[in-house]
């Protein structure tokens, strides 16, 4: 930060740090005392390391621009992109930065849905509680069949190809004294949520 403040003759009045704060929030404390800095009239600038390690969403880059950069009477730089809003340029770079950040975070979210919705369809554990009827393997990866699970599950199935409704399936179930993992009577959503999978 000193030697690029240095190469383009910008005199550092602070430099604060967040560390172990996450940029998904503008709200965090060295943030803050450098935005009141230029609100203040303490500093002209924002000098940042990299855009991501200010925010990592592109609606509030876009309040932070309107609210401190838009009007040229305060400039953002960020280093690693090499990024001045001192001049239009900068600025249509930064806008193009911060749209490309947004399309690459919402397609990386929908590749890792696909590939989850994936493994589901396969019969893939993807974790969480195993769902009744089944155990974690050894192995923490595979689902094994539980046995006494199977059989209440299979009861279940007979007594609903049977005509029963959910309700009087698990109102049957509680009679016979099988029970959820939680020791209480099985409400009609969990017999359908078990018959379903």
């Amino acid at each position: 930060m000193g030697a690029y403040a240095e190469l383009f003759d910008l005199d550092l009045v602070a430099v604060e740090v967040d560390a172990g704060a996450s940029a998904k929030s503008l709200a965090r404390p060295a943030l803050d005392r450098a935005l009141g800095m230029l609100r203040s009239g303490a500093a002209d600038a924002l000098l940042v390391v990299k855009l991501d390690r200010l925010t990592r969403s592109v609606r509030d880059l876009c309040d932070l621009v309107d609210d401190y950069f838009r009007d040229g009477k305060h400039a953002l730089l960020s280093v690693g992109e090499q990024v001045d809003t001192r001049s239009a340029a900068g600025r249509m770079v930064l806008n193009m930065l911060t749209v490309i950040g947004q399309w690459e975070r919402e397609a990386i979210g929908e590749r890792t849905s696909a590939a989850m919705q994936h493994k589901v369809s396969q019969g893939e554990y993807i974790g969480g509680k195993a769902p009744y009827g089944y155990a974690l393997a050894d192995d923490g990866v595979a689902l094994v069949p539980a046995a006494a699970e199977q059989a209440v599950i299979a009861e279940a199935r007979s007594l609903r190809a049977a005509g029963m409704s959910l309700r009087k399936v698990a109102d049957t179930l509680d009679a016979g004294g099988r029970r959820a993992r939680n020791g209480r009577a099985f409400a009609p959503v969990q017999i359908a949520r078990m018959l379903a999978a």
